[in-house]
């Protein structure tokens, strides 16, 4: 017999962060999060997303086990400003029984309802700067810090259940040589002179927090033509600066400038930190952090986090310069391997980034929809 309970207090909420600690096990794939983090993610004391998210927590038990568990989350914002009626579903993890699957996602199904909401979503997270959509390709690849692990059975239940494909995302792993591509090196060059643009180094943390709000405008500039896309607010911004500045590397961020010293477009990458997670298994102490620190400083493998561009910039082959300043900085480190992050399939813009380079598509992600 399942069993379906909400979760409220503090010590009910670290048993849904720590579900997946239990069903995934030593998975040699999952990358586990920091619990400590993940507690903060959904907190509604200490994270600005709840002036405007609201969530529910559900885990399923079966003998007084946890079997599954499921957040409910509606986001206002998304609901009131773009006029979209979705309740999302997200921290969807379950064993392979379609009775738990089942009965946790009606609970989401039941609360969309009585908001009078039109259709639910998921996997995804409280805002769209975090984690979002399901696995369906590439379990045998490990997710990197700002991506869910999934298993195979978690996909063929959304379809058996009457759930339909909605969004896909694709990641690429891309292999860097030891100097730029020829193509790169010279439109670099003529960009920089057409334009009279210049790229941005950084030496510490300190000179990065300088340029982070021009940062975030640029990424709701970028994306504001996404449909379903919510502007990062300033609160918001306050607290990814706190929350992601001790994954920086200063080397690791690049940055363009024009004339007048304003930031035009900028790259985040950082070193990978998948297998420092999965030696650190969710605790900063007592190594944790030793494990976090040695992939930051001496990094093996970097991932693709994040791009932005000014508008009037796009399409102008500022690119050339970013990817030109990324390849010098991978090549001092040694790195041959980046990985990128989700991609929107149909954002061509961005997956012909790669073209220049050896790739390969080694997993996709999506969400499933249903009407209420």
């Amino acid at each position: 017999m399942i069993t379906i309970r909400e979760l409220t207090s503090h010590d009910e909420l670290y048993d849904f962060v720590h579900f997946p600690f239990l069903l995934y096990g030593d998975n040699p794939y999952w990358a586990p999060p920091i619990i400590s983090d993940e507690l903060q993610n959904l907190d509604p004391q200490k994270n600005p997303v709840f002036n405007n998210v609201e969530v529910r927590y559900f885990m399923a038990y079966r003998d007084e086990q946890p079997v599954g568990r499921i957040a409910a989350i509606i986001n206002r914002l998304e609901v009131r400003e773009l006029d979209i009626p979705k309740i999302r579903f997200g921290y969807f993890d379950f064993i392979d029984d379609p009775k738990v699957s089942e009965a946790l996602l009606k609970q989401v199904r039941q609360i969309g309802k009585e908001n009078e909401l039109e259709f639910m979503e998921g996997p995804l997270g409280l805002s769209n700067m975090d984690k979002s959509g399901m696995l369906v390709e590439g379990f045998d690849e490990p997710n990197t810090m700002i991506t869910w692990y999934g298993l195979p059975h978690y996909s063929s239940h959304m379809e058996k259940l009457g759930y339909k494909k909605e969004k896909e995302w694709v990641e690429y792993e891309i292999q860097i040589p030891e100097k730029s591509p020829a193509k790169i090196e010279r439109f670099s060059t003529l960009i920089r002179e057409r334009y009279n643009l210049r790229a941005v180094r950084f030496s510490n943390s300190k000179e990065i927090l300088k340029y982070a709000e021009e940062m975030f405008d640029l990424i709701n500039k970028t994306y504001s033509d996404l449909s379903t896309y919510i502007p990062i607010k300033p609160d918001q911004i306050d607290y990814y600066k706190d929350q992601y500045l001790k994954f920086l590397h200063p080397d690791f961020i690049n940055c363009v400038a024009d004339e007048d010293g304003n930031l035009i477009a900028f790259a985040i990458t950082m070193p990978s930190f998948s297998k420092a997670l999965q030696r650190a298994n969710g605790k900063l102490f007592p190594f944790g952090w030793y494990h976090l620190l040695k992939a930051r400083y001496f990094p093996r493998k970097a991932s693709f986090y994040l791009i932005g561009i000014k508008p009037e910039y796009q399409n102008k082959g500022v690119t050339s310069i970013i990817f030109k300043e990324m390849n010098d900085v991978f090549s001092q480190y040694g790195i041959t391997t980046v990985e990128s992050n989700p991609e929107l399939i149909e954002n061509e813009a961005i997956r012909s980034l790669w073209k220049n380079y050896e790739n390969r598509l080694h997993k996709k992600r999506r969400t499933y929809k249903d009407s209420l």
